[in-house]
């Protein structure tokens, strides 16, 4: 018996969640240069974790994916500390923090959803 596969490019939480991880991006480049080890690299990575668990799990079994969706919505709730964080320093603006606060909220809501519908 074959096993359907998700195509991760076709994928909503899969575009968003990259979305996210682009944004961020675009936010950390003008953190201090001394941040570069510290917060900066734990958002990167946090940020980038949300799309790469949703393409890796992807190309596994519905139960499989169900694993790698729970470690990107972990990662997605970890970026929100990192961004409160970022916003006792000062490094984002309240409003972009705002902005990425409800994407992340969107993001979260869509992929719990999308888990639901899995067939474990």
């Amino acid at each position: 018996m074959s096993r359907l596969r998700h195509n991760y490019k076709n994928l909503k939480i899969w575009k968003v969640g990259l979305e996210i991880a682009k944004e961020i991006a675009d936010h950390i480049e003008n953190f201090p240069k001394h941040e570069r080890y510290d917060l900066t690299s734990q958002m990167s990575r946090c940020s980038i974790s949300i799309p790469s668990n949703i393409s890796e799990g992807s190309s596994r079994t519905d139960k499989s994916f169900n694993h790698f969706i729970d470690i990107a919505l972990g990662s997605s709730f970890e970026l929100g500390t990192q961004l409160l964080i970022a916003k006792h320093k000062k490094y984002i603006k309240q409003e972009h923090i705002e902005e990425l606060e409800e994407k992340i909220a969107e993001w979260q809501r869509m992929t719990m959803s999308f888990q639901n519908s899995l067939k474990l």
